[in-house]
Parts: structure tokens; sequence; C-alpha cells
């Protein structure tokens, strides 16, 4: 699901490289070998080279790459930070309340909403795609294989649960308890973006162990989207979105299914579920998960992999960094202080579930399981190398921005959880990145995950480019 763009050119939509052309293992030779730094120029070697590729398909190409969409909303929300905390903040202001969309369907919403309800399903269509892809042919097939990454998710969404519900019932302000499910988040797409940067030399294995463990974090927190902030239930329209997917399911498993019938389709389940009062990112995900992930009609690549490489493009190059541009404008300016923002308790709350909790949770839980169970790490694998990953999960960015709107609309904990998820991402992705670096310069054994096997699966993640 994650294929880099040159592999993917490279095999020609299979699993495995085929011959390659002479212009392809150039391409594929730059990049084995690039360092971290070099890695994020990548595209400037494949622009020139894959001569073959229309404009179009490069940038497609290039959007989809890890190291892309972790900069892309990077600078997406920087931008916001800066001009929200600017002389010019009330433009700022006044572009994220404009309001469109037909009011006669109830959706005459503020930019700001579209970008979190609207474009956020796409992303959350992609989501669902990839859970398909992972429960029905990937990592979560067979469950004695995933166990311990699944287990370690937990821990990584419990543990920060726990902390951030303790400081605050200590701090006494029981008003921000809403906000225990913030820090339980994980940004995949910038989590991924640091690993294949900083990650050089570690193996491989650690990130199909951060995937799974993305795959069941995003899996648990779509559930509590769904249960935990879904205040009242509209079943008329919640049946009429319902019925629209089931269209839409139908129609993605036909022989040809056309865009122009799948594309209103979705937009009418995701109306729908919009009035219905379930978050609308709810029909995104539902809808992933109708499509095929086994080969049907004949054809050589499943939908899953069809439909991922067709939407991901614009969920990581527009979506996100337009959701990230207009969730992480936090405004430090007028009668709010940032020292009075910041001793507020929800602030430390978050900052220590997504940096320590995490951290907690993931080692902690994966050391109990493989101690009392007979459970054990994948090949290549130790518990050290977990510091780096429990680091990793710690980036919660969208979707703990995303679940901070939900918990405090309008309230005084709006400012204080945006800002701090954005401190705690920073400390999470910087400590990911020294401790990644520290891992990759420590000598490996032959017997990492201690399973008195010695390793097979030595490959490393540079080697997946």
């Amino acid at each position: 699901m994650h294929q880099s763009p040159v592999r993917a050119w490279c095999t020609r939509g299979g699993t495995r490289p085929v011959e390659l052309s002479l212009e392809c293992r150039e391409v594929w030779s730059a990049i084995v070998s690039a360092t971290p730094l070099t890695n994020l120029n990548v595209w400037n070697f494949v622009t020139t080279s894959a001569k073959k590729l229309s404009p179009r398909k490069r940038v497609r190409r290039w959007v989809t790459m890890e190291t892309t969409s972790g900069i892309l909303l990077m600078v997406a929300a920087a931008i916001a930070l800066i001009w929200a905390n600017s002389p010019w903040r009330d433009g700022y202001a006044a572009l994220a309340e404009t309001t469109v969309g037909p009011e006669s369907l109830h959706l005459n919403l503020s930019l700001a909403t579209w970008a979190a309800d609207g474009l956020l399903a796409i992303f959350f269509f992609v989501v669902g795609v990839e859970l398909k892809q992972e429960l029905v042919a990937g990592s979560l097939r067979k469950p004695r294989e995933a166990a311990v990454p699944v287990f370690a998710a937990i821990g990584g969404m419990l543990f920060p649960a726990l902390l951030f519900t303790l400081i605050i019932l200590v701090s006494g302000d029981s008003t921000a308890l809403g906000g225990w499910a913030i820090p339980t988040a994980t940004d995949i797409a910038f989590a991924l973006a640091v690993l294949a940067i900083f990650g050089r030399g570690l193996p491989r294995a650690l990130r199909t162990f951060l995937l799974t463990m993305a795959v069941v974090d995003d899996l648990l927190a779509i559930i509590i989207i769904a249960l935990f902030y879904t205040e009242s239930i509209d079943l008329l329209s919640l049946l009429f979105s319902l019925v629209a997917i089931v269209l839409f399911g139908l129609v993605v498993r036909s022989r040809k299914p056309r865009w122009w019938l799948l594309v209103p389709l979705a937009l009418v389940a995701w109306a729908f579920m919009h009035d219905s009062g379930v978050h609308a990112t709810i029909a995104g995900v539902v809808l992933g998960f109708t499509v095929p992930a086994k080969l049907v009609h004949g054809e050589k690549e499943t939908r899953t992999h069809v439909f991922d490489d067709a939407v991901r493009p614009t969920s990581s190059g527009i979506a996100l960094p337009v959701f990230a541009f207009f969730a992480a404008g936090v405004s430090l300016g007028g009668e709010e202080r940032v020292s009075d923002v910041l001793v507020q308790p929800v602030v430390a709350a978050i900052i220590v579930g997504l940096v320590v909790g995490k951290i907690l949770g993931v080692l902690g839980t994966t050391a109990l399981v493989t101690k009392v169970t007979k459970f054990r790490l994948a090949d290549s694998i130790g518990l050290r190398d977990l510091l780096p990953i429990g680091f990793l999960t710690g980036i919660g960015f969208t979707v703990s921005l995303l679940i901070s709107e939900l918990s405090f609309p309008d309230s005084e904990h709006t400012t204080g959880a945006k800002l701090a998820i954005l401190i705690g991402t920073a400390l999470a992705a910087i400590l990911a990145a020294i401790s990644l670096r520290w891992d990759s310069r420590l000598a490996r054994k032959r017997d990492m995950n201690e399973d008195g096997i010695p390793d097979k699966n030595t490959s490393l993640i540079e080697d997946e480019d």
C-alpha cells in the first residue's frame, strides 16, 4: 500500500521487481545509495531520468512519497501559524470562517469545517481502503504475526488516555476531560516521513511494524470518533447514507466501475452521514471498506491498490495539507497570552500523553506480551528498536487536531489543546529522529527478536526505496 513511487513504476503494478530498463535501474541505484539528506532530492533525479512519465504522473508520484507528505504537512502548518500570529491575523480568521455551500441542504459550512468534515473524508477513504487491504491480504491477515504490533498499538492508545485523564483529574479542571482521546492518535504520514529520513540503516521490518500499528491506531481512532463524538443521530439520514454506501459497494465490485457513478454516490453518502450527526469522515472509512481487496473479474491487481493509487495523491497533496492549514492556525495574540495558555492543565496533559504515554504504552505493552506469551517481535526487531517507534507514534498532528476540534468546539481549551498538539508532535518528532540515528549506530545481534532462530529478514529500510 505504501510502495515507493519509483518502485511502483519499476514493478509496473506487481509486487516484485521485473527485469528493469537501464533508465529504471539508474533511478533505483541512486535512491538506494542516497543519504538521508539527498533522499529529499530524489524528485529532481526522478524527473530527469523518468522521461517516459508525463508531468502529471511525475507530480502524482512525487506527492505520494513519504518524505513529501510529511513536508507538505509541516509547511501548511507553519504557514498557518505564521499568518495567524502576524499583523494580518484577521485575514486568516476571516478566511477560515468564510461560509460556502447550499443552505437548503444544511451544507453552508465554513472553509475550516469543509476541510475537517469534507476534505478529511478523502483521507479517511484511503484509510478505509488500506484497512481493508491489511485485514484481507496484508499484515493483519494472520493474527499470530500481527499480535505484537496490535497489542503495542492498543497500549500506545490506552496509556496516553490514562495519563491525560490522571493529569486533568489532579489539576481539578474537569471541563477538559472530554479531550482524553486527543493524545491517542498517530499521524502516519508524518511518522513515516521521519522514519524514511532518519531510519536508514535500520531493518525494513520496523517500517512494517509501524504501519501495522498505524492501521490498528486508525481503526481505533475511527471507533472513538464514531462512539464518543456523536451527540445525536438522525436515523433517517443515517439510513439514506447507508443505502448510498451499499450502492457504492455494488458499483465498485462491478466489472467496470464508472467514476461518474462512484463519485455522486460517495457525495450522497457523505452528505447524509453529515446530516445524520455522525461525523462525516466515517462515511469515507465505510466507503473504503467496500472496495474489494481480492482479485475480481480476472484483473491482475486488486482494486484496493488501484483505488489507493488513484486517491492517495489527492489525500496527501491536497486534503491533509489544507486541513493542517486551517486546523493548526493557533492565534496567540489578543486577549490570550502565551504564558496563560501554556499553564493550562490540558496543555501538559496532551504533551505528556503524546511523548511519555506513547513510549510507556508501546514499550511496556510489547515487553509484557513478549515475556508472558509465545508471541515474538518480527525478525530483525529488538525491544530497543521500539524506543524510536514509540516516539514516532507520539506524532499526533492531523487526527489529534481533528479530535481536539471535536472535543472542544468553541471552548476555552481549544487554543491550549492545539498548541499542545503542535509542541508534543514537534518534541516526539525530534526525539524520534535522535533515537533513530542512535539505534542505527548500534551493533545488531544475529537474533534481535530473541526467538532462538537467527534472523533471516535483514533487509534495510533504504532497500525498499
